[in-house]
Order: C-alpha cells, then sequence, then structure tokens
C-alpha cells in the first residue's frame, strides 16, 4: 500500500518540476537555437556539438523559467492564467526549487564550457541573469516596458547557437537577435490585451493596464511592422535567398493582418487568434530560414 501511495506521488512531483521549466517556451527557445546553429555554417552541424549545445541551453533556459516562477509565485496565484503552477499551489518548497534551478543550471552552464566553447557559456549565463534577474525581479514589476527591454534575453537564443559553432557573434547571429527581440512586444502584448483584468489583479504593470487598451492596441501595429521590416533584412544582407524572402513576406502579411484587425476591430478573440499564431509564426519564419539555407 505504501509504495502504491509513493509511486503517485513521487510522480506528481516529476511533474511539478517539469512543469517548473516551461517546456513549450524552452522547446521555442531551443528550436531557435538549433536554426542560429545550422545558419552558422554551411555544413552540417556536428551530431556531438549540436547535442551538447542544445542540452546546456534547454537546461540554464529550464533553470531560468524555474527561477521565475519562484519570483512570480504570488503573482501567479492571482492569475488564471498562471495560478496552476506548482508554486503558485504550494507543491514545492523554496529551497528545493533554488536547489533544483542550480543543479539544471550549473550542469548546462558546466556542459556548455567544457563541450561547446567558453564565448557561449558565458553568454548564456548572461542570457539566464538577463531573464531570471534583470527581467523577472527588476522590470516586470517596474515598468510597462517590461517586455521591449527584457526581450533582449529572449532574444539571445540563436545568437547562442551562432556562438556555439563559430566562438564568436556576428552581423548574422545580430539580425536573428532582431526578428525576435522586435517579435516579443506583440507576441506578449495580444497576450495582455485579452489577459489585462489578470495583470491588473496581480500588480503588475503591463502596457494595458499603465496605458490602457486603445495605445496598446497601436503599438501592437506599429512594433509588427518593426518586425516585418526586421524580417526582410536576412534577404537584404545577403543571408538568405528568394525561398525565405516569400515565406518572409506571406508570415508578416498574416501577423500584420492580425495586427490591423487588433488595432481597427479588437476582440478578445482576434487578440488570442494573434497571441497563437505569433508562436506559429516565428517557428515557421525560422524553418524557412533553415530551409533556404540548405536549398
Amino acid at each position: 500500500m505504501t509504495a502504491q501511495v509513493l509511486v503517485p506521488g513521487f510522480a506528481q512531483r516529476v511533474r511539478a518540476f517539469y512543469s517548473l521549466t516551461k517546456p513549450r517556451v524552452v522547446s521555442l527557445i531551443v528550436f531557435t537555437a538549433a536554426i542560429g546553429m545550422f545558419l552558422a555554417t554551411p555544413a552540417m552541424v556536428p551530431p556531438a556539438l549540436l547535442a551538447a549545445a542544445l542540452a546546456g541551453v534547454w537546461l540554464v533556459a529550464g533553470a531560468a523559467a524555474a527561477i521565475n516562477c519562484l519570483v512570480e509565485a504570488r503573482i501567479d496565484s492571482r492569475m488564471q492564467r498562471t495560478r496552476w503552477r506548482p508554486l503558485a499551489r504550494g507543491e514545492l518548497g523554496v529551497a528545493e526549487v533554488l536547489v533544483f534551478a542550480a543543479v539544471l543550471g550549473g550542469l548546462g552552464l558546466w556542459i556548455l564550457y567544457r563541450f561547446v566553447n567558453p564565448l557561449t557559456m558565458f553568454l548564456t549565463a548572461g542570457t539566464f541573469v538577463g531573464y531570471a534577474v534583470v527581467y523577472t525581479v527588476l522590470l516586470k514589476p517596474a515598468t510597462p516596458q517590461n517586455i521591449v527591454i527584457g526581450g533582449a534575453s529572449g532574444a539571445m537564443p540563436p545568437v547562442l547557437g551562432w556562438a556555439a559553432v563559430t566562438g564568436q557573434v556576428s552581423v548574422e547571429a545580430m539580425l536573428l537577435f532582431l526578428i525576435i527581440f522586435a517579435w516579443t512586444p506583440p507576441h506578449f502584448w495580444a497576450l495582455a490585451l485579452y489577459r489585462t483584468q489578470d495583470y491588473t489583479k496581480a500588480g503588475v504593470p503591463m502596457l494595458p493596464v499603465t496605458h490602457g487598451k486603445p495605445y496598446t492596441r497601436l503599438q501592437v501595429l506599429l512594433y509588427t511592422l518593426i518586425l516585418f521590416a526586421a524580417s526582410l533584412m536576412p534577404y537584404a544582407a545577403g543571408m538568405s535567398g528568394a525561398a525565405y524572402l516569400a515565406a518572409a513576406v506571406v508570415l508578416g502579411s498574416v501577423f500584420l493582418a492580425y495586427a490591423w484587425r487588433i488595432h481597427a476591430a479588437y476582440t478578445d478573440a482576434i487578440a488570442q487568434k494573434a497571441f497563437r499564431y505569433s508562436i506559429a509564426y516565428l517557428a515557421l519564419l525560422f524553418a524557412a530560414l533553415l530551409v533556404d539555407h540548405y536549398l
């Protein structure tokens, strides 16, 4: 009987720790890091290097997500979207989450240093600090520009991938950074528009809370225009060809259509569709870069 009780309890705790790493968010991070690795070389990336770099990035990103959940446990408990998280529900303790994050992050950084290169390790460590400390602790509770400034950390994965292969950060890597940096505000503000009440209740100064929904809707449109322009820069710089250009125009036009509808004829349903599309947009855009690279 004891064993039957312990097994479900253990499985539940494993699921709780796993959910702390925000697997869906981290999967997009790892995917864009992988694209950065493949774009950095005309040949194929050595499998051992690919595995080590992506494992290291995944572990450190998971650790940063766990710290984010720890710091925001009170906020998460007040928001419908996040009240299910294990810390918000009191399923895990502070000390064990800190140990979990330290083990994950330390192991990830060691893998990057030992099997990839020191530059990638230091850049990844900086990204961890940028997200877990600068964004989560300092920016998010203090300014409605938290997403814009903090977006620099979220835009780093392809740069990490590029550095893992080449040992340096080039202009091409920064173009990939720019795309994700410009993508972040319309992506998150679309979410914030239909979750404004949640953010108000939690006391988080997201843009629609501090400046109102009409202003935020305009900013979504303007940043989507910036994103559209940024997405064309790999082609303008000779980094990609016509196949990517066609994909960028089509994908960007759909995103712009959503942004225009958010601005001119807003409904929560449109904002939800725009948020979901923004995730697919980024994945498909980077996939198009990869396909174009090997054509």
